[in-house]
């Protein structure tokens, strides 16, 4: 019994009659063929169906025309009663027009004169009759053997008559069969063709063929070279695919005998327990000699070096670090001037793949010999995003509320002082100190919110939301700020408003974030405009303004918290970049979502959606 992986198998579906490699080429040249068959016997078809179609419209015009013709004599000699005369004009023309039926009837049927005198009913034409006859059109019964048309003719003091005329469709069955005959030797010469293509492509297809069998054969298990290698009379592609089996071959040899050789090197090795632990550290460890030159550096080490371990080992520290300061600092450690932690702190730059800071911390390995030098490198870079980020915060924060309450303050003075013989003064002042005091518990109350879903603990406290009320709020809240800088201003609400379902406060603080940015970023004498759309499910609150605009780059990033815009016309508009991230946190835990249009120096278009009945996202 011949062993498994040593039999050429036969291929599924291949024919014991076809050479190895042919049998793609035959399914192909088969399955073409009997496309081609199937183009012709349908070709034929139609050809057939539009000769008798074109045929039988040509005989209709010709009796037709032979009708308009016979109508006026027929009128005319039917009238005088000649019906001799009438017999003999049918008889000429049905001999003329080949008619097999040319005859005229009264409305009660009878035949008063016909090319055959054997049909006629009625020798002696009465002197008038009465009814009507059909009027005029193709008889469809008499289309079945040919062409049959009836006219109706009203014949002055005696009546109505009928004039029919049929014929058959000469030479239909002639040039019916040359049409078939005609597809039939296109048919012929076509497959001719088709043979001649495929004797010549045969040849030159049949090596891919094969090489498919090998493939099929191969997923099947079939692994032996004998099997897998194909004949050289398949020329240049055989012989290049016989070659690259071969190189297959000394490759699976090679691989098998390089992984027998690195597991016995990891056996003699016995890679130590504190070797792994060094290795799963977050922190980069790495070791050199007396001559800086690497004896040891785990994963963590290579990933922030952009390096890879293979690389570093046995090589001098300067080869993947290339800072000066670091070098200098192991230099130190290796001469004995310090003998404790040395730390340098380096700042990559783009050049290095990606921003950020690491720190080099560096000290000998033993206390009493410097010939070795260990080396932890941290990743500072999130650490120092976090501080810059707190810092930022602080400072924005504290600008943001320090100016609410200075301007409470001076309004306070000025009512205190000029209120009391002013009352207009006064009024004017608790408006001012009215508004403030919103805008400081907005602030106070965007860090709540933000501290809130840092922590997870936001809840929403659902209930009806009449938005009629909110517009009415906004607009009394933003006129004021509005004509200060000489924005239009203008509100576009439907005629009705739905009632959502939602947490009232949350949905008030995002309205107020969008229009009250807004108008912050548009210059003096620009434009804001506040529209809403009432859709079946959902409600869109759009803030249109002609404001500085917003970088494509920066859409999405003007999202995040404490991110403000890089734009230089914006250097003086203070905030403390919480309210985009926050109105969209909101709008999403209601189900929503806030999108943004914009551009530079044109403006921008911030969109909210809420569903109409909100589901918490």
């Amino acid at each position: 019994m011949a062993e498994k992986g040593h039999v050429t198998p036969r291929a599924p579906g291949r024919c014991l009659f076809l050479v190895r490699g042919e049998s793609m080429v035959a399914s192909a040249g088969l399955a073409v063929a009997a496309i081609l068959l199937a183009a012709m016997g349908a070709l034929a078809w139609w050809m057939s169906v539009t000769y008798r179609a074109g045929l039988e419209q040509v005989r209709q015009a010709e009796i037709r025309a032979a009708g308009d013709l016979l109508a006026d004599a027929t009128e005319s000699l039917v009238e005088a009663g000649e019906m001799t005369t009438l017999r003999r004009v049918l008889a000429d023309a049905s001999r003329k027009y080949d008619l097999h039926t040319c005859r005229v009837v009264l409305p009660d049927g009878r035949t008063i004169a016909d090319a055959q005198p054997v049909n006629i009913d009625l020798l002696k034409l009465p002197p008038s009759w009465e009814g009507q006859v059909s009027p005029d059109g193709i008889d469809e019964a008499g289309g079945q053997n040919g062409v049959a048309i009836g006219l109706a003719l009203n014949v002055p003091n005696r009546g109505a008559v009928r004039l029919e005329l049929a014929g058959g469709t000469t030479g239909a069955t002639a040039g019916h069969w040359e049409v078939l005959a005609g597809a039939g030797l296109v048919g012929a010469i076509a497959l001719i063709a088709l043979l001649g293509v495929y004797r010549r492509m045969r040849r030159r297809l049949s090596a891919l063929g094969a090489i498919r069998e090998a493939l099929l054969a191969y997923e099947r298990g079939v692994t032996s070279e004998t099997a897998l290698l194909l004949s050289a009379d398949f020329g240049a592609v055989a012989e290049a695919w016989n070659q690259l089996l071969r190189q297959k071959q000394q490759m699976n040899k090679e691989l098998v005998e390089e992984k027998a050789g690195q597991m016995l090197g990891a056996r003699r090795e016995g890679r130590s327990d504190i070797v792994s632990a060094c290795d799963a550290l977050k922190q980069g460890l790495i070791l050199v000699d007396d001559r800086l030159n690497t004896r040891y550096i785990n994963g963590a080490a290579a990933v922030l070096l952009q390096t890879t371990r293979e690389h570093c080992l046995n090589a001098a520290a300067g080869a993947y670090i290339r800072d000066q300061k670091v070098l200098a600092m192991l230099q130190s450690v290796i001469k004995g001037d310090m003998r404790r932690w040395s730390s340098v702190e380096v700042e990559l730059g783009e050049e290095g793949g990606h921003t950020g800071v690491l720190r080099y911390s560096a000290r000998p390995v033993r206390r009493d010999d410097s010939a070795s030098a260990m080396i932890i490198i941290e990743d500072l870079t999130q650490q120092r995003v976090a501080e810059e980020a707190r810092k930022s915060f602080v400072a924005q924060a504290t600008h943001e509320l320090r100016t609410p309450l200075t301007n409470i303050r001076l309004y306070v003075e000025t009512a205190l002082d000029e209120g009391e013989h002013d009352p207009a003064v006064r009024a004017n002042c608790l408006n001012i100190i009215n508004q403030e005091t919103r805008r400081l518990e907005r602030i106070v109350g965007d860090m709540l919110s933000v501290s809130e879903i840092e922590a997870g603990s936001i809840q929403l406290r659902r209930g009806d939301v009449r938005l009629e009320a909110i517009f009415e709020q906004l607009e009394a809240e933003y006129r004021a700020m509005a004509s200060e800088k000489s924005i239009e201003l203008t509100f576009d609400l439907p005629p009705k408003l739905p009632v959502l379902q939602g947490d009232r406060d949350k949905i008030v603080l995002a309205m107020h974030n969008l229009l009250g940015n807004a108008l912050k970023y548009t210059p003096a004498g620009g434009r804001v405009q506040v529209q809403v759309e009432a859709e079946e499910s959902r409600l869109l609150f759009r803030v249109n303004d002609t404001g500085i605009g917003i970088g494509a780059d920066e859409l999405e990033l003007i999202f995040d918290k404490f991110y403000r815009a890089r734009n230089s016309r914006q250097g003086e508009i203070t905030g403390s970049g919480l309210g985009l991230a926050l109105a969209r946190e909101v709008a999403r835990l209601h189900g929503g979502n806030i999108t943004v249009d914009s551009e530079l120096n044109k403006g921008s278009r911030f969109t909210m959606s809420l569903p109409v009945m909100a589901e918490a996202a």
